[in-house]
C-alpha cells in the first residue's frame, strides 16, 4: 500500500495471531467482511503449540475447522504431576469430569497450524501484511487509522486483537502490563522415529521451577520450562542456545528420556520470554471498549499460562463479539440502510454488550491463572507440603472446570 493513500473499511482488526483471524473468520461466517492489518510480512506462528481445552474445540467447530485439525493433533487424556523436591509423582488423573462422567477434549495444536488454517478460510484479501498501526485518531463517527508507511485507513469499527503490547488498548486507556516475576522458555521438538511418549501432560513442579512436556502428535513434543527470578537475563531472550543450556542446568536429576527431549530440541525452535498480565481489577473497571472500538484476546487480558486459557479465551472472545456485532449490522425490517449516526450507535451498544459478557469471564481467567502459578512456585516449605499432598490434584479440577465454559453459538 503506497503512501498517503487513504482507505475506508467497514470492519478493521488488528493484528492476524489467533484472535484476530479467529475473530475475522467468525465475522465471516455471519457475512461480514473485515480488513486485518498485520504488522509482520508473513503470517507468525510463534509459541511453536497450545494446549486447546473443551472449550475452545467448541469455537474451533462452530468456526468449521475443528475436524481438520482433530485429524492432525490426537487427543491427550491425562495429566501427570511430579514434585521436583522429592521425585514423587504427586497426581495423576484422566481428563474426565466425575459428575458427568464426560471427557474433556484436551489437544496440544502446533499453532503455526491453527493460524494457517483459520487464515485460508478467509477470503483473499482479508489479510494485508506490512501494515504496522503506530497511531489512532477520532474523525467524527470513523477512526483514522495511521500506518507506518504513512497511509490511513478510516473505519466504522474498530477491533484490537494485537497482544500484549496492544496500541489499540494503549487507545483505550489500559496502562502497562505486570511484569510476572517468573521467566519462560518453550521449545518444540520432532522425532522422526517418533516419541514414545504417552499422551498425557507431564508436569513437574517445585525449587521454584515448572516444566511440562504434552505430545502434538506421534513424532512431535511441546515442552515449557519456567521458573521464578527476581531479575529475567534479558540476553535469553534473544539468545535462545543460552536459554537452552539455562534449562538444562536446572533440569537435575531427570530420567534419560526426558533430558533428550530438551537436548534435541534445535534453537531455532526455542522461545524465550517474560510473562505478563493484565492487572485483574483493571479488567474489572476498565474500557474494554470505547464508543466503536474494542479489545479481544491478549490486548484485552493477557495473563500467565497456568491454567492454559490464552488463546482458549481468545477464540471464546472472537464469537461472543462477532454475535454481538451481527446485531448492529443486521439489514433493518424495512430493508432501509441505517443512516451513519444509527449504525454508530449500535455498534456501540453492541461493544457495550461484548464488554459486559466478557468482562467477569476474562477476570476469572485471569486471577485464577495468577493465583495457580502464585502457588506452583512457591518455595515456603508449608505451602511446598500443602502442594505436592493436596493441591497438585485439585490443579486438574481447577483446569477442567474452567474448560467447561461455553460461549454460545455465532447466532443469538
Amino acid at each position: 500500500m503506497s503512501s498517503n493513500m487513504e482507505m475506508n473499511e467497514e470492519i478493521v482488526i488488528v493484528g492476524a495471531g489467533i484472535a484476530g483471524l479467529g475473530t475475522a473468520l467468525a465475522l465471516h461466517r455471519v457475512g461480514l467482511r473485515s480488513l486485518v492489518l498485520e504488522s509482520s510480512s508473513y503470517l507468525r506462528g510463534t509459541g511453536a503449540a497450545l494446549t486447546t481445552w473443551t472449550n475452545a474445540w467448541h469455537v474451533l467447530d462452530t468456526l468449521g475447522v475443528g475436524d481438520s485439525l482433530r485429524s492432525l493433533h490426537p487427543r491427550i487424556r491425562g495429566f501427570v504431576g511430579t514434585s521436583a523436591e522429592t521425585g514423587a509423582k504427586t497426581a495423576e488423573a484422566e481428563y474426565v469430569d466425575k459428575t458427568t462422567g464426560v471427557e474433556h477434549e484436551v489437544r496440544c495444536v502446533k499453532r503455526k497450524v491453527l493460524v494457517e488454517t483459520l487464515a485460508k478460510e478467509l477470503p483473499s484479501g482479508t489479510v494485508r501484511f506490512s501494515s504496522k498501526v503506530v497511531s489512532i485518531e477520532e474523525s467524527g463517527h470513523l477512526k483514522l487509522l495511521h500506518l507506518a508507511d504513512g497511509s490511513i485507513i478510516k473505519t466504522k469499527l474498530l477491533i484490537g486483537c494485537d497482544g500484549v503490547n496492544s496500541v489499540v488498548a494503549s487507545w483505550l486507556g489500559f496502562k502497562k502490563l505486570f511484569t510476572d516475576m517468573r521467566g519462560a522458555v518453550r521449545g518444540y521438538v520432532i522425532f522422526e522415529e517418533g516419541h514414545g511418549f504417552e499422551y498425557k501432560f507431564m508436569n513437574v513442579f517445585g525449587k521454584g521451577i515448572r516444566s511440562g512436556i504434552i505430545p502434538c502428535d506421534d513424532n512431535s513434543l511441546y515442552w515449557f520450562f519456567s521458573w521464578a527470578t527476581s531479575t529475567q537475563d534479558s540476553d535469553m531472550e534473544e539468545n535462545p542456545l543460552k536459554a537452552k543450556q539455562f534449562v538444562l542446568s536446572k533440569l537435575g536429576n531427570v530420567p534419560d528420556k526426558i533430558r533428550n527431549v530438551y537436548e534435541k530440541t534445535k534453537v531455532d525452535d526455542i522461545i524465550c520470554s517474560q510473562l505478563k498480565y493484565r492487572a485483574p481489577w483493571e479488567i474489572l473497571w476498565g474500557d474494554i471498549s470505547k464508543n466503536n472500538v474494542c479489545v479481544v484476546g491478549d490486548a484485552f487480558h493477557p495473563m500467565t499460562p497456568d491454567i492454559g486459557q490464552g488463546a482458549c479465551s481468545a477464540l471464546e472472545d472472537s464469537i461472543v463479539l462477532t454475535r454481538c456485532l451481527a446485531e448492529a449490522f443486521a439489514t433493518s425490517s424495512t430493508g432501509d440502510k441505517d443512516s451513519e449516526e444509527e449504525q454508530y450507535e449500535r455498534i456501540k451498544v453492541s461493544l457495550n454488550k461484548y464488554a459486559k459478557e466478557r468482562r467477569w469471564r476474562a477476570f476469572d481467567l485471569v486471577s485464577t491463572s495468577y493465583v495457580i502459578g502464585a502457588v506452583t512456585f512457591s518455595q515456603d516449605k508449608v505451602i511446598s507440603f500443602l502442594r505436592n499432598k493436596f493441591l497438585a490434584p485439585h490443579l486438574v479440577k481447577v483446569l477442567m472446570k474452567k474448560a467447561t465454559f461455553d460461549c454460545g453459538q455465532l447466532k443469538a
